[in-house]
């Protein structure tokens, strides 16, 4: 195996660095001096460390003079030779690269030494007498990263053959093989009970998946590839053998390779412990990190949710639990901190300063799960109050972290969680859709609800006062995904007179908007072009199909690529989980203990009329946009007529207002 050697005086080895330890992780590394352990960082080491120090590397721009020699007996070359910019950088570097060694070793040996056996073109015949070694005459190169053999990782999708499996996770795995985010030795696996063949489960995939509008290019090409790289396991009645089959037909395909495994749970809450527990045992790769994923809800209460984090933290560790949420995957949630955080436009006002109100509105027309998820006794509130909405507050109000690392933010957002007031009934509208089917006994003995609104508040000395005002129901009359922030008015505004009776009808607005079209909205007051001085309301727009010419990828994409990644800011920590239901299970035992009766609403509608009076029982108006028209609390749209202004030469002029 060929390795390198800086000519310059060796660095002393690091405290930390044990000769035995290193070996064990990177390989053998041969070499005719004793002490050449401790003086050289073999070509395989920089090779695995390459993956954790590429920008470094590239930063500094390692010139590097082709002195190695691959010998006939395959011995190590007595040196490389480093430029002397640079050999202090070497053995900074080198000490790096070893202590790295948790980061690299899922780097399978045998791959590497073909790999760089063939990217070597460094052939020269050394004189091993020579007191210098000979100069190659080519020009200085940059030592650019080869391409390595990335470590095999399996995906296992537990539950394949579920409607949640087939219609999002195995297209979203794909879209991320087509687009080059998945390793070419990736091996797809489905796990279920049914009696399936692998062609039986390709072909089920194959009925859901479709390329990207925005590139075709091999696309037959790429389906046919990814579906070779598919395998089922029947996972028969008892999931300790079925893991046992699943570990086995894994280990087919990594080989002897260290590797990488994520198991996505697609399961049942009440099968989610056994699975999970099974696969602890049975299922996991030894040799390189594992990670799994699990779909909300987390718990039916707060007690539920505690005895499953405290079942998966005695077998896996934190680092290793997904818990995901596809609406957290929206742009509107990643651009959320992009936008504070990057603009010092915006940064500066995010407080109960400038900031006097703010609205989370989630709005679903389809009433398709209500079947399931909501009739089934979990409820808006376990399914989406507290996952989406609450992270998404959470991702608002927090204050700056010290990076973007996943553990930073999650940590503010859990300060944040625990900062919530409790919430009282009285600040609570509960909605439950009209049955318009036959079957009317279903719904008639349930009190489960399909909408919920409520004016929460963070005490704390960023947001004391300021309502959090959330909206969420299901069969409404459009699908809307919105962030809207009311600012306060401006003091002293010497304009007053010239907005009408009504100044809220004016208040500067920023609105986030995921859905119906992506949008960043900025309410702002100015002056129509003419004589005299008439006011408008105009929005500066900037809508993401005018402005980007791209599909955007399906938040089941994003999240998967963030677990590949390691990145873990947008899932939920199991102090997050438990901060959360502090939030909501007090205001859950009020409600099934006093047994209130959710207010009916008609499908397609605007949602229960009591949410209007709960927002402006908390200050909250509702807001005139440009384009005369004014969002209702259920994210439809109402009507407005023109209202009489006066301009400062006493004429009069016709503007927009608000009518019921």
């Amino acid at each position: 195996m060929a390795g390198l050697a800086v000519s310059a005086s060796p660095a002393p080895a690091p405290a930390s660095f044990r000769p035995a330890a290193a070996a064990s992780r990177f390989g053998p590394v041969a070499g005719p001096a004793a002490n050449f352990r401790t003086r050289v960082c073999g070509l395989r080491c920089l090779i695995a460390a390459k993956l954790k120090f590429r920008k470094t590397l590239k930063r500094h721009g390692w010139q590097l003079r082709k002195n190695l020699e691959v010998r006939a007996n395959d011995k190590v070359p007595d040196w490389l030779e480093a430029t002397p910019l640079t050999e202090n950088i070497m053995s900074r570097d080198v000490q790096l690269a070893y202590d790295s060694g948790g980061e690299t070793s899922n780097t399978c040996p045998d791959t590497l030494d073909s790999s760089v056996i063939e990217q070597s073109s460094m052939h020269h015949k050394l004189n091993p007498s020579e007191t210098h070694p000979p100069v190659l005459k080519e020009d200085p190169v940059l030592f650019d990263d080869p391409p390595e053999s990335a470590a095999p990782l399996c995906i296992a999708v537990i539950g394949a053959t579920g409607e949640l499996a087939k219609n999002k996770v195995f297209p979203a795995l794909f879209a991320l093989y087509y687009s080059g985010f998945l390793p070419q030795n990736v091996g797809i696996f489905g796990y279920s009970r049914k009696t399936l063949t692998d062609e039986d489960l390709r072909s089920m995939i194959e009925a859901n998946l479709t390329c990207r509008v925005d590139h075709h290019e091999n696309c037959d090409e790429k389906l046919n590839e990814f579906l070779k790289r598919t395998y089922y396991i029947d996972a028969g009645y008892d999931n300790k053998d079925g893991m046992v089959k699943l570990n086995s037909r894994m280990s087919q395909i990594e080989g002897n390779c260290a590797a990488n495994r994520i198991f996505y749970l697609a399961v049942p809450q009440e099968a989610l412990l056994d699975v999970a527990l099974s696969l602890a045992d049975s299922a996991q790769t030894m040799q390189g990190w594992n990670r799994i994923i699990i779909e909300k809800p987390f718990g039916f209460t707060g007690l539920s949710s505690h005895r499953v984090t405290q079942s998966l933290l005695s077998r896996f560790e934190e680092e290793q639990i997904y818990r995901i949420d596809h609406l957290l995957g929206k742009d509107l949630i990643e651009n959320l901190t992009v936008l504070r955080f990057s603009n010092l436009v915006f940064e500066p006002l995010w407080s109960r300063t400038y900031i006097r109100n703010v609205q989370v509105i989630f709005s679903e027309e389809t009433a398709a799960e209500i079947q399931g998820r909501y009739f089934g006794n979990y409820g808006i509130i376990r399914d989406i109050v507290h996952s989406h909405i609450l992270q998404t507050i959470a991702l608002f109000a927090m204050e700056p972290p010290v990076s973007l690392d996943g553990e930073d933010i999650r940590d503010e957002k859990v300060k944040v969680l625990r900062s919530i007031r409790q919430v009282n009934l009285e600040d609570v509208v509960l909605g439950q859709l009209k049955d318009t089917s036959v079957k009317v006994d279903r719904y008639t003995k349930s009190l489960t609800p399909t909408y919920f609104a409520a004016a929460m508040y963070i005490d704390n000395s960023r947001w004391d006062g300021v309502p959090f005002l959330i909206k969420t129901g299901i069969g409404l009359m459009e699908n809307r995904a919105e962030i809207r922030i009311q600012f306060r008015h401006v003091p002293g505004n010497i304009y007053r007179e010239r907005f009408g009776h009504d100044i809220d009808l004016d208040t500067n607005e920023l609105i986030l908007r995921d859905q119906p079209e992506e949008a960043i909205l900025l309410k702002v007051n100015n002056k129509v072009p003419g004589l005299g001085l008439q006011l408008d309301a105009s929005e500066l727009n900037l809508l993401y199909r005018d402005r980007y010419n791209v599909e955007l990828p399906d938040s089941y994409e994003h999240l998967l690529l963030d677990v590949l990644d390691g990145d873990s800011h947008l899932f939920m920590r199991s102090d997050e989980v438990a901060a959360a239901w502090n939030v909501l299970t007090p205001l859950i035992h009020e409600i099934d203990q006093n047994r209130i009766a959710p207010e009916l609403y008609e499908a397609g509608g605007r949602g229960p009329v009591n949410a209007y009076y709960l927002a402006a029982k908390h200050g909250i108006v509702k807001s005139v946009s440009p384009d005369c028209t004014t969002r209702g609390s259920g994210g439809g749209e109402m009507h407005v007529t023109p209202k009489v202004r006066k301009s400062l030469h006493g004429k009069e002029f016709d503007t927009a207002s608000n009518r019921d």
